[in-house]
Parts: structure tokens; sequence; C-alpha cells
């Protein structure tokens, strides 16, 4: 599948494009991530992964090496690179015409993926924590996602406060987003950061103005799978919050997403069978 797929369909445009949200299955290559951390470490089981996730309707496998959750603690580059590289450079040849992403914030851990075979780099710090992020992905013919953090993982829990989380958000992106397109970079995929910095209220005003976001014309992605913004409302845990996962994925959907990052590939991509189904979306309206 080409970069250009994910920009030729966004939920941005007017009403008579179709939409084609896309799904982006989660390989995380860590032993602490808050769900499935320490599955996908034994020999030959991220390969496994990669086919599940395509088989179950996936078009984007997103690679990820530091865990994210609140209060990780940083990881070595050196750590990072050993964690990612055989299990990119393997799906990319058993899988050419995938496209793979890398969670990573650090240009050089984005210059080797790409040099790999990766296709998207996926920066929780929308290009803050590596100065070196932005001029380098301006430089290169990846698709990048944007993503919004008020911190480090360490610390983003920390006295949360926003005067108006949509409006800061929104800003945050447009000004990163603005930096890159100024270069001539436009291959941009704006991400709020559900959970990254945000208390639970904030995560639901995030999603309920998703369309302020979307006026940016990128597409964007929404990653809320088994999120504390789930479990902490259920008063469940990350392992229960399946059910929570698909009506939040759905609700994202009707608001116009273009990218699902989830766990549970299947029960997304029926959900999207099922939205497509309605004669006009929602979001056309708004």
């Amino acid at each position: 599948m080409e970069i250009s797929t994910i920009f030729g369909h966004s939920a941005a445009g007017n009403a008579t494009e179709k939409y084609n949200p896309l799904i982006m299955g989660i390989l995380n290559l860590t032993p602490d991530s808050f769900y499935d951390g320490g599955h996908y470490l034994t020999q030959g089981a991220p390969m496994k992964r990669a086919e599940a996730i395509l088989e179950a309707g996936g078009t984007i496998i997103d690679l990820g090496a530091v865990s994210t959750r609140p209060g990780a603690k940083e990881v070595d580059e050196a750590t990072e690179w050993h964690r990612i590289a055989e299990p990119l450079q393997q799906i990319r040849r058993n899988f050419p015409a995938v496209l793979l992403s890398v969670d990573t914030w650090r240009a050089s851990i984005a210059k080797k993926a790409l040099d790999n075979g990766a296709d998207i780099i996926n920066d929780i710090s929308g290009g803050m924590l590596d100065p070196e992020m932005i001029p380098f992905i301006a430089t290169t013919h990846a698709a990048y996602v944007l993503m919004h953090m008020k911190g480090t993982p360490a610390t983003m829990q920390n006295k949360i406060y926003y005067d108006d989380v949509t409006r800061e958000v929104s800003d945050f992106l447009q000004q990163q987003a603005t930096r890159l397109s100024e270069s001539g970079f436009t291959q941009i995929i704006l991400d709020p950061g559900f959970g990254f910095g945000k208390t639970t209220e904030h995560n639901y005003q995030l999603l309920q103005d998703l369309h302020r976001i979307k006026k940016t014309g990128y597409p964007v992605l929404v990653g809320i799978s088994r999120k504390s913004m789930i479990h902490k409302v259920l008063k469940s845990t990350p392992e229960e919050a399946l059910t929570g996962t698909i009506v939040l994925n759905t609700i994202a959907l009707l608001l116009g997403a273009d990218i699902l990052r989830v766990h549970d590939v299947r029960e997304a991509a029926e959900s999207i069978k099922i939205i497509k189904m309605l004669p006009e979306m929602p979001f056309r309206k708004i």
C-alpha cells in the first residue's frame, strides 16, 4: 500500500468523498507497556502478531520499543533500536506492501527505521523531545504522525491544567504542522494524544471536539485503545476495556477519525464496516 492512500481519503474533505478510515495495529516490542507489554518479545512472536494484524483487517503496523504509559522510564537509544531492528526488517521482507510505522521520538531512530523499510514515523512528542526530529522529517518522503503530549511519559500526568484543552492541543498541532509545511513537507497526520498529559475529562472533551482538529485539513489519528479514559470510567482494567474501546472507536469514526490505532484489530475493522453503511457521516454536517 502506498503512503498516498492515507492522504487520498481524509474525512476532512467534502461530502462527496468516500470515507474509508484505516486501522493501525499496535505491535509493542516492550516488556512494560500498560496492556500487552512482554507479549511479543520471544522469537517469532512479532511476525505472528504482524500476520494477525493484517489478517484481521489492519493496513498499518505500528512498532514501538519504548513504553509510553504514564510514569514510564526512558529507554536508551541502543536498547530501543535493538528491540526494533530485527522485527522491522523481518516484517518488511515478508510483507513488502504493508505500511510500517515506527513509534519513536528520537530522530536517530527515525532515520534508522526509514533506512530499514519503515514508511511512517509516529512521534508521541510532536517534535518536542528531540529538536532534530522536525528538521529531519522535513527532508524525508515518510509520513509523520504528529502527536500532542505535555511533558514526558514520566511526568505528563503531574499537575495537568488547560484553560481550553481543545484549543491548546489544536494550536500546538497546527504550529508544528506549519513548521513542517513551510519546509514543503505535507504528509502529516495529527494525533490529539488521548491520555498523554490529559485528565479523563480532558480526553472526553477532545473526543467530542474532534471536528475542531479536523478543520486543519490533515488526517486525524485516534489512539484510545484500552486506555485509562475507558477503564477509569468503568472501574475496570485494561484487560476488561474491550467493550469501552469499541464504543469510543465508534464515536471517533462518527466524528470523522481517519485512522484508528488499536490493539484489537478485528473489532475495529467490524466497527468500520458497519459505520460505512450509513448513507451520510454525521461529521459531514458539523
